[in-house]
């Protein structure tokens, strides 16, 4: 469990900030100063990447036992600027805190 959160919080980071280049940097760049090398480049790799997001956060979502309408909230979260960061945190508040407290063991008292 622990490693599908692993993948799923690194992807989600990687894919937030690549929105985020190309949105407020590349398109303005690509508008006012007709360049789209950070359009073009850092779009397709992000495109690429979602691709990996999209199979860690089904992952995930499975291995949480998520219902269908937070499910597709989680795997639509890269498509918009900022939002990856808000979903990811909403995440591990509602699903993923609560499920790893449930895999850790229990203390046990110890008598004397």
């Amino acid at each position: 469990m622990r490693a599908a959160v692993l993948r799923y919080r690194v992807m989600a980071y990687i894919t937030g900030v690549l929105i985020i280049i190309v949105v407020f940097v590349g398109i303005p760049l690509q508008i006012w100063g007709h360049n789209t090398v950070i359009v073009n480049q850092v779009g397709t790799v992000h495109g690429v990447l979602y691709m990996v997001y999209i199979v860690f956060a089904w992952l995930l979502a499975n291995k949480l036992h998520m219902k269908p309408k937070p499910t597709v909230l989680l795997l639509l979260a890269g498509t918009v600027p900022v939002m990856t960061f808000v979903v990811e945190r909403w995440m591990h508040r509602q699903y993923i805190n609560p499920a790893l407290a449930e895999l850790e063991p229990q203390a046990t008292p110890v008598s004397s």
